[in-house]
């Protein structure tokens, strides 16, 4: 197993800066994020411009790579597959195939997305949607020899009321999109405030083999205003979709999942993939030093576990 980061958080970096910090900071493998350029979305970074990539940029990025030791585990692009607006939806996809093409350039083996929801239609209508449009996309993906991967995030940010705006949120849609030829990209924080086990789930998407990528997020739940608000969130004086007001996503250490037990599951199962952080933390977030900081705690939380006979790269 290598321990490695989602390179979002680092928005305002280029992919070599990204690189070259990740590699001097305990962390061996990266998940490169590959949202079209130009966005302002504080979570989607381009580290790859997927849309323009070519074979003279891929062997740059695999000689930066080469050079400082590190991998592409997978390439993210997690977006609505499924939108309400036909034109945004074909935009998407269209994107997504770039990112497929990149992975392919790259020899990388994934491209992490999102299901997504058209929030106009019933979950049901959704469903058929899905089972209509998203084959096509896993055909493309598999003539290119990559995998389609689905994050298990709920997006409610995604959903005017907060409600779950990608399809993949529980382990009943992981199955349901696994007979669609998308395997998991399992990340534990999004479990616990929508009332899943998250070490439960794991032993179940472990059993039936459709974890191919994870992710290594934690979070904070505040009971007592769980027990003000209710699951769905405030509702008076709520700032957006995702001001829920009772819990916070974290970096693994400063949250409540139990990192142990996670890990040991994932050595268990033989899985020898990359456990990347995903860094969504408001405490250890919002300026680069706080970003950094909160990294070498996800990584001093880490590391130990998923590589316990490496040596001390010497972060503090």
């Amino acid at each position: 197993m290598r321990l490695g980061l989602l390179t979002a958080c680092f928005a305002g970096s280029s992919l070599d800066e990204v690189a070259e910090w990740a590699a001097g900071n305990g962390y061996a493998s990266l998940e490169v994020a590959a949202w079209p350029a130009g966005g302002d979305h504080p979570h989607h970074a381009a580290h790859l411009d997927a849309a323009a990539f070519t074979q003279a940029e891929a062997e740059r990025v695999r000689a930066l790579l080469d050079r400082l030791g590190l991998t592409v585990s997978a390439v993210v692009y997690c977006a609505n597959n499924l939108h309400a607006d036909a034109e945004e939806r074909d935009s998407v996809h269209r994107h997504l195939r770039h990112c497929v093409d990149t992975a392919a350039a790259l020899g990388v083996p994934y491209v992490s997305t999102f299901v997504g929801r058209d929030v106009t239609r019933s979950v049901a209508e959704n469903l058929r949607l899905a089972e209509r449009v998203l084959p096509p996309l896993v055909d493309y993906a598999g003539e290119r020899g990559v995998r389609l991967l689905a994050e298990n995030c709920p997006m409610e940010g995604s959903h005017p009321d907060g409600y779950p705006g990608n399809l993949a949120y529980s382990p009943e849609l992981w199955e349901w999109m696994s007979d669609l030829g998308l395997l998991l990209d399992f990340d534990p924080s999004h479990l616990p405030w929508i009332g899943i086990d998250a070490e439960d789930a794991l032993e179940f998407a472990l059993e039936r083999g459709i974890v191919a990528h994870a992710q290594a997020k934690d979070v904070e739940i505040d009971t007592r205003l769980r027990t003000r608000y209710g699951v769905f969130g405030r509702t008076v004086g709520r700032t957006s979709p995702v001001d829920a007001g009772w819990w916070s996503y974290r970096v693994p250490g400063r949250g409540m999942l139990d990192w142990n037990r996670i890990v040991d599951m994932l050595h268990k199962a033989r899985y020898n993939g990359t456990l990347a952080v995903e860094h969504e933390d408001p405490v250890w977030g919002g300026t680069a030093e706080h970003t950094e900081q909160g990294l070498r705690i996800a990584a001093r939380t880490l590391r130990p576990l998923v590589s316990p006979e490496s040596p001390d790269p010497g972060w503090r």
